[in-house]
């Protein structure tokens, strides 16, 4: 058994929430009997909860005055502040208990001391005093309105931003209007405060107080920019009523109050700008980037918006600094009521942005087929009728890019489209790029079969397109439209080399098998399929490939470094190629450019491989009836060791500086490793 004492003892010390013990939660919830009968249990009545607050915080904040002398009379201090730096009375005031406010200050609370964010009492009473009667009673008892928090913040800009229009006309007596301070540190005004929050009756409060209406935060904004960005109408017409400007531009994207409204759709807030400007022109003033009001509207879909600053004559045509109008922007964004309020305004339909592209291009881009059969009309009237952008690129070309099926089709019914103008990375191109099948079958069905083998400014068809990126029903798609298979591009690649080096397994094994690609074709650097598989690591390219190869020269074909496969392959690691190509008779002997074998091509860099070299030349000494001699091995440079040993080797190869990749001093005869 647990004696009663002990008992009663466990229970008075027994923590509850946020570590809360009894007597916390008796003060908290006013149960003045229960904290007198946990008082004389003997509990340490300055014992804090979690977050270091005592039982004075506690009746503070629940706001009985009769608990709280309970807890003065039996010692609990007042002065103890919490784990944030508040005392009881930044309690009491946050939650306007005048009576526990009155309580403390009388028996002696600091009503100047500040908390960790450097607030007073004063500053919560200020965000929280409606009758500004808690308010009037700190600044009776010598509370400071002047004291500012770590933020730079005043008891006035407290008032404000919780919209206490007496608290501010009692602090604005006591202070002498000194908010207008501009190295305060705070980065916003209480006028900002007021306007942003919507606080209209105390923004007309402060209006009565300042001179500068047009005083900035620290992204220049003014008060009416804030008030109109969130769309409080009251405070907008109280601010323009009092002469605030609707020309300040702020410091960051440079909008003025009329960009602020447009952003989010504010159409009553930016009905009173334009209604009390007096300059027609500013309907289309612009920001950083060149954006017109309508431009805004427009992009964010905010028909009203669009509507009214049409009914104001807003130029349609205007152009921000990538050229775009506000058609350009409609398309992009596909707000149709706003594009189509637009089109009925005779907006240009040719204009071309900064890159050369019209709302053509922008319309087959993202796949607007109904815009764009209207736009084609009109723009197929017009004399100068130009449908290629700074790169050549024509709607076509977008809309097969993007794979826009609908457009495709709309633009083939128009006879200038059914050839391949522009840039020469055709629409079939693109469509192959991105493995858009049912385009290019679109184009491949519209357009004469000859385009099949169209070639870019490299000299590369859309088969080469299609092995790059390994896209194979568009591969199956040309080679049942006569595509030339054996095509090479103007470094010597076909399609197969392409596929082979990107390690494009399924296309290589189409081209291979199916179509019987030309194995013994060379590129530029007389690199083979096989060459420029291993080149790249990749095994099972270089697998499907030898599985065809029965041709023993084929398998030691060397490339300008003078590497045959097995070299490149045994560089790179690939073993169970090694495997294969020793298998069908590869040349273990063969020296390329350097001098060295496929054994040494093994090695990291060139210096290793001449080390190596050096100690298999050790471990084999050269003897007369050996048909393997040590100079079989290694090819010693003349800046080496003396020729006295090479006596059996055919002349030096001079180092060729065409080489596939370079790693640590080892060089492979290189191929073009650029991206498609």
């Amino acid at each position: 058994m647990v004696p009663c004492s002990t008992q009663s003892q466990y229970q008075v010390t027994r923590c509850g929430i946020h570590s809360m013990f009894p007597l916390h939660l008796a003060a908290l919830n006013a149960h003045s009997d229960c904290c007198r009968k946990l008082l004389s249990s003997g509990f340490e009545i300055d014992t804090p909860d979690k977050f270091g607050r005592t039982c004075l915080h506690a009746a503070a904040a629940g706001g009985n005055v009769e608990c709280i002398k309970l807890l003065q009379s039996s010692g609990a201090d007042f002065h103890k502040k919490d784990k944030c730096g508040r005392t009881p009375l930044h309690y009491a005031a946050a939650n306007c208990h005048f009576h526990c406010i009155e309580t403390l200050v009388t028996t002696g609370a600091n009503v100047n001391e500040t908390d960790d964010w450097g607030r007073t009492a004063l500053h919560y009473a200020a965000a929280s005093d409606m009758d500004r009667k808690c308010l009037e009673f700190l600044l009776q008892n010598d509370a400071n309105p002047s004291i500012r928090d770590k933020e730079g913040y005043n008891s006035i800009h407290y008032a404000a931003a919780y919209g206490h229009r007496q608290c501010l006309e009692l602090l604005l007596e006591r202070t002498n209007n000194g908010f207008e301070e501009s190295d305060s540190g705070a980065t916003k005004s209480p006028l900002h405060l007021a306007a942003y929050n919507g606080h209209h009756q105390a923004l007309e409060v402060l209006l009565q107080s300042l001179v500068d209406l047009d005083i900035r935060d620290e992204k220049g904004r003014t008060a009416l920019d804030l008030a109109a960005f969130k769309g409080h109408t009251e405070c907008v017409e109280a601010l323009v009523n009092q002469g605030a400007s609707i020309f300040v531009k702020d410091n960051v994207t440079k909008r003025t109050p009329l960009h602020a409204s447009v952003i989010n759709g504010h159409t009553l807030c930016l009905q009173l700008l334009l209604e009390i400007a007096d300059n027609p022109e500013v309907v289309d003033v612009k920001d950083a980037k060149g954006q017109t009001p309508l431009m805004l509207a427009v992009a964010y879909g905010h028909i009203d918006a669009v509507s009214l600053l049409l009914e104001k004559e807003a130029n349609v045509d205007a152009v921000d600094i990538m050229g775009c109008t506000a058609l350009h922007r409609g398309i992009m964004t596909g707000h149709e009521e706003c594009v189509q309020m637009l089109l009925e305004q005779e907006v240009s339909i040719l204009c071309k942005d900064s890159r050369g592209r019209t709302p053509l291009h922008y319309a087959a881009a993202r796949g607007h087929a109904t815009w764009l059969s209207e736009l084609l009309q009109v723009a197929l009237s017009e004399e100068d009728c130009s449908f290629k952008d700074n790169q050549g690129y024509t709607p076509l070309h977008w809309a097969c890019y993007n794979g826009n099926e609908n457009c495709i089709e709309v633009l083939l019914e128009q006879k200038c489209f059914r050839k391949f103008i522009g840039n020469p990375f055709t629409p079939l191109h693109c469509a192959i790029i991105n493995d858009h099948e049912n385009c290019a079958s679109l184009l491949l069905g519209a357009i004469d079969s000859s385009i099949v083998n169209c070639r870019d400014d490299k000299g590369r068809t859309p088969l080469h397109a299609a092995a790059f990126a390994d896209h194979v029903e568009c591969l199956q798609l040309l080679l049942r439209h006569s595509a030339q298979v054996n095509a090479a591009d103007n470094s010597g690649k076909t399609a197969l080399m392409m596929a082979a080096e990107n390690g494009q397994a399924g296309a290589v094994d189409i081209l291979v098998n199916s179509a019987q690609a030309d194995l013994t074709v060379k590129d530029k650097d007389l690199n083979t399929p096989l060459h420029l598989a291993c080149s790249k690591g990749h095994e099972k390219c270089a697998l499907l490939i030898l599985d065809k190869i029965q041709d023993e020269s084929l398998i030691n074909a060397k490339n300008n470094a003078l590497q045959t496969p097995l070299h490149v392959a045994a560089r790179n690691g690939l073993k169970v190629v090694v495997e294969e190509l020793l298998a069908k008779g590869a040349c273990v002997l063969a020296v390329d450019e350097n001098g060295h074998t496929p054994a040494l091509a093994c090695a990291p860099n060139r210096d290793v491989a001449d080390c190596l070299a050096l100690i298999l030349a050790t471990m084999m000494p050269f003897s007369p009836s050996s048909t393997m001699t040590a100079v079989n091995f290694v090819c010693f440079k003349k800046d080496n060791l003396n020729r006295t040993t090479l006596s059996n080797l055919g002349s030096m190869v001079s180092l060729c500086s065409n080489n596939v990749g370079s790693e640590d001093g080892y060089n492979e005869n290189d191929s073009d490793s650029e991206t498609f």
